[in-house]
Formats: C-alpha cells, sequence, structure tokens
C-alpha cells in the first residue's frame, strides 16, 4: 500500500507509537501481524493495543511505571508493547531464553511493576516470582484468548497458570478498543533496555520517544520503497531485540510483518518464498548458515530489497559469498544499545563499485551516518581526528539515549559535554565511510604492539572451513598478551592450529597472528546471538587472577 495519509485522531506525532499509527490510518484493513494461523489486521491490532493501554492506566501505575513483556516472537507480545507506549509507560525488553536468575536480576534492577508474559513460560514465571515480589501484576496470555485475536490465538502450550496471574483476556475483558488521553513528550522513556552484555554486567539504557523515532527514521530513509511496493517485513531475530524496532518501519508504511518463533535457516528461507518477505534482520551468524544451506538448495528469493545485518561484525569474505548467493539486498546498520542501532548504513547499492562487488575497503566499513546524528572520531583527549586516524567514535543528536537507569556515575562519563562516547575504536575513510576497528576494551598489547582482534579475525574467517571466531588477548609472562584465536568450524571441516596460524602470518605478518588457536565445537553466544567475548577471555585469565 502507498504510504499516505495523515495520523488518526489522537495519535502522538511525537511518540514511538505514531509509526504504527500510521499504517493504521492509511491501511486500516490490511494485515499488520501474521504468525502461522495467526493474524491480526491494523485495526484489529490498534484497537487491541488500545485494550492495553487503558487496563495499564486502569491499574493504578504512575507515568513512570516500568512493563516487561516476556514471550517468545508473538504478534501478540508485540501488540503489548504497543499498548505500553500507547499508555506512555516503559517498556522492558525481556529475553526468554535468558536464565531466569539474569532475568530476576533484570527486572528487580529495572523497577518492573507489571510482567506480561507468554503461558508457555509459566514454569519460568514460577520461579521469576519468588524474586520478584514487587511486582504489582502478572498478566498471562495464551491459547485461550485466541477470540481477542482476530482470526487466531498466540502461540504457544499454556499448561497450569502460574499462581497469583491474571488471564490476558480477563484483564482487558472491560476494556474500551479506544486511544486513552495521553500527553507524550518527546523526552519521555520508552524503553529500559539491558546493553548486550557481552563485556560485563548489563547497564540499563533509557531510549526516548526521540532517540526510537531517529532510528525509525533513519531506516525508512535507508530503505527506500516506492510508492506501490508492498512492504512486508520478516521478524525472524528476537523482537525483544532490534528485529521488534526494525518492524516499525513497515508497518509505518502500512506493511506486514511476518513474525518467526526462532531464525531457523529453513523457516527463515520458507517464510521469504511463502510471502515474499521484502526485508528482514538477521546477525551474521544466521546468515553463514543460510547461506550453508543454499549451497545445498537455492531457493526463490527474487521479493527481496533488504537483508540488514548489523548487531557484531561480518566477515567480508562471507559477505561477498552473500552479495552473489543471495543477491544485491545486503544492507549493514551500525549503532548500539546507547544510539539504536542506526548510527551509520552501508546501504546495498554501496556494496557495488562499477557494476562489480566492492573492494574489501568498501565492504568492511559500517557505511555513512545519517542525517539524525554527528558522528566524530576523537582522541583521548577529546578532540576530533581527521580521516585516515583512528580513535573513538563519539555520537551526538536525536538518536543518544537519555542515561543509563539509576546509574549517574556511568552516565556522565559515557555522556560528555552532549557527545555519546561509544567505546568503539573506528575510523573515516577518504570517502566519509566509518570503519569500526574495535571495542577500545578488546584492544590486545603484545609486547608494546597494538593488536585489533577485528583484523585478524577477518582473515579466519576467510578460509572455507571456518564458521565463526574471536580472537582475544591471553596472559603472557613475557608480552604481558598474547593474541589468541578461538575458532568454530563448518560441519565437517577440518583445520589445524597450524595451518590457521600460518594463513594469519602470510596476511599480517608474525606480530598480529595468533600465537595459539583453539578450535571448538560452538562459541558462546549471548541470547542475541552475540559472540560473548568476555567469557572466552575469562577461560584464559581466571588462572591468572588466581596468581595475584
Amino acid at each position: 500500500p502507498a504510504p499516505q495519509g495523515e495520523l488518526p485522531d489522537g495519535a502522538a506525532a511525537v511518540s514511538v507509537i505514531g509509526f504504527f499509527d500510521r499504517g493504521w490510518s492509511c491501511n486500516p484493513n490490511g494485515t499488520a501481524y501474521v504468525q502461522e494461523d495467526t493474524a491480526f489486521t491494523f485495526t484489529e491490532a490498534g484497537e487491541l493495543s488500545c485494550r492495553i493501554a487503558n487496563a495499564l492506566l486502569d491499574s493504578g501505575l504512575s507515568s513512570d511505571a516500568k512493563v516487561a513483556v516476556l514471550s517468545p516472537n508473538d504478534p501478540l507480545a508485540w501488540i503489548c508493547v504497543l499498548g505500553i507506549w500507547r499508555a506512555g509507560l516503559t517498556w522492558i525488553p525481556a529475553n526468554p531464553a535468558s536464565p531466569t536468575g539474569e532475568t530476576t536480576q533484570l527486572l528487580s534492577g529495572f523497577d518492573a511493576e507489571v510482567v506480561i508474559f507468554h503461558a508457555g513460560l509459566d514454569g519460568a514465571v514460577r520461579q521469576l516470582q519468588d524474586g520478584l515480589t514487587d511486582v504489582r501484576h502478572w498478566i498471562r496470555f495464551g491459547p485461550e484468548d485466541a477470540a481477542l485475536a482476530g482470526t487466531g490465538g498466540a502461540a504457544g502450550l499454556a499448561g497450569p497458570a502460574a499462581p497469583g496471574t491474571t488471564a490476558f483476556d480477563q484483564w482487558i475483558a472491560a476494556q474500551p478498543p479506544t486511544r486513552p488521553a495521553v500527553n507524550a513528550s518527546p523526552e519521555d522513556v520508552v524503553s529500559l533496555a539491558p546493553t548486550g552484555g557481552t563485556t560485563g554486567l548489563p547497564k540499563g539504557v533509557m531510549n526516548t520517544n526521540r532517540s526510537l523515532s531517529a532510528f525509525v527514521t533513519h531506516l525508512m530513509m535507508a530503505a527506500h520503497y516506492g510508492s506501490e511496493d508492498a512492504v512486508v517485513n520478516l521478524a525472524a531475530a528476537p523482537m525483544t531485540h532490534t528485529a521488534g524496532l526494525l518492524s516499525l518501519a513497515a508497518t509505518a508504511r502500512g506493511g506486514t510483518v511476518v513474525v518467526l518463533p526462532k531464525a531457523s535457516p529453513h523457516a527463515v528461507l520458507d517464510a521469504i518464498e511463502k510471502y515474499t518477505v521484502t526485508d528482514l534482520f538477521l546477525p551474521p551468524t544466521v546468515i553463514y548458515r543460510l547461506l550453508e544451506v543454499l549451497k545445498e538448495q537455492p531457493r526463490d528469493l527474487s521479493s527481496l530489497h533488504y537483508l540488514i545485518y548489523g548487531a557484531a561484525p561480518m566477515s567480508v569474505e562471507k559477505l561477498r559469498q552473500a552479495l552473489t548467493a543471495i543477491g544485491p539486498v545486503m544492507m549493514e546498520l551500525y549503532g548500539q544499545m546507547e544510539a539504536p542501532a542506526s548510527v551509520a548504513f552501508l546501504r546495498p547499492d554501496e556494496h557495488f563499485v562499477a557494476g562489480e562487488i566492492a573492494p574489501d575497503s568498501r565492504l568492511s566499513s559500517c557505511g555513512r551516518p545519517y542525517p539524525l546524528v554527528e558522528v566524530e572520531i576523537r582522541d583521548d583527549d577529546g578532540r576530533a581526528l581527521p580521516a585516515g586516524v583512528p580513535g573513538e567514535i563519539c555520537v551526538r543528536g536525536d538518536l543518544v539515549m537519555k542515561g543509563y537507569y539509576k546509574n549517574p556515575e556511568q552516565t556522565a562519563q559515557t555522556l560528555r559535554e552532549g557527545w555519546l562516547h561509544t567505546g568503539d575504536i573506528g575510523v573515516f575513510d577518504d570517502e566519509g565511510y566509518l570503519h569500526l576497528t574495535d571495542r577500545r576494551r578488546d584492544l590486545i598489547i603484545s609486547g608494546g604492539f597494538n593488536v585489533y582482534p577485528s583484523e585478524v579475525e577477518q582473515v579466519i574467517w576467510g578460509h572455507p572451513a571456518v564458521r565463526d571466531c574471536a580472537v582475544v588477548g591471553a596472559p603472557h609472562p613475557d608480552w604481558g598478551e598474547a593474541v589468541t584465536a578461538v575458532v568454530e568450524l563448518n560441519e565437517g571441516c577440518t583445520l589445524t592450529e597450524a595451518e590457521v596460524i600460518a594463513l594469519c602470518k602470510q596476511e599480517l605478518g608474525s606480530i598480529r597472528a595468533p600465537k595459539a588457536v583453539h578450535l571448538v565445537p560452538a562459541l558462546p553466544r549471548s541470547v542475541n546471538g552475540k559472540v560473548l567475548k568476555k567469557n572466552i577471555r575469562e577461560t584464559f585469565w581466571r588462572n591468572e587472577k588466581s596468581k595475584i
């Protein structure tokens, strides 16, 4: 449908919920969300989000209350997020794949007052309730709510309900499907999300209507569609993370969001063909598995306009393979929770130069920054550096978070003089493309030489036997740190430590080549698919610390 029409009465242009309401206005009878046999039109989803918002407002919550949604990917769970925003409250994304102890710590530390959860998680909720005595309401949705879902219910098995919970249908039964009168401000905190946790304990990132709206606006600018294009977004990665926010760009255009419970390669490829998907987001690890499947069984991916990748560095060699096997649809996004996922974009056309796949120097970049954000490379004294000189990536503008929840010291350290200090080391090239060198804390100092792990990882990733890898510094009595690679191989492939070291010496020289290589069945990853370098690093430093 054409992205035409005004915002409906009562929609707040300063609120992130306005992106859904725009689609509701221009395509009220179109399908907004679908998962297997469950589907919601824009009107069904919009009215349900209003009933959720009214139920929240009737619960006696303060205007700054936090509401967690604990569910696998599910349309009704995401509509609950829309209801939270419509009520002017703060959403806490909680990933059901996280250990119960981590979720308890998260919801307690973020002062959750309401938890809306999937019926299939009753067992986990019983454990959570013991440690979350300050939660005032536990709202349980499941297949018994099918009548409220338009054409079907939420996925999952209900099982015996956890004690002290309220059924979703009972909770909203008396609520009207009309927009509540809520005065939204651009500076209202609408998301309280944990940082990735790949380098330390998660902090609570406070994103606002302004910062999330900047994110969606950047995405809509980067991913162009004509007025006659039917937009179909596939939410395969966790909607508690980037995939949920990315779906807002599709609904703003009146398009459809297809929701997958899990991003398994075969399910992703099946959904692309079945629903003629036009765009989706996947982390690099899932794309690598897609490429393995496509080698054995080519699929019709001609409907794709954009396959967005990010959240972790991607192998340039595998990116080249994707451009050949999947098509000229790859689009990188770079950001972090503190500046949500859209500091810079490398658009599909920028992956090519003069009709050929671009050189590695372009493909290894994060793209160029977008208008609602300023980016500078700065030295340790805060001075801006010219192109070609690496330093810390610093960001300011509408995209930047408000701060860390209940953590003024960390906020003051990260937000200085109006600039977000990302902790990422990067450099601009002469064409204005931003290159992410590494996380500052990942830098390896070996024998007085600086070694950036990402340079070594790119070389190892290029070997056809390698599925994924991580390079860290391990303790060394003479050099301080030794470059160490941990490598996960493709199924059925073999590779020796000596071969990896020889390859790196050939490409990078002896100083940056790994001094040791460990072959493992699988790298440790977070629930969002990021490789947990801190866990890998700690395995090498644990014995060293015991000597201190």
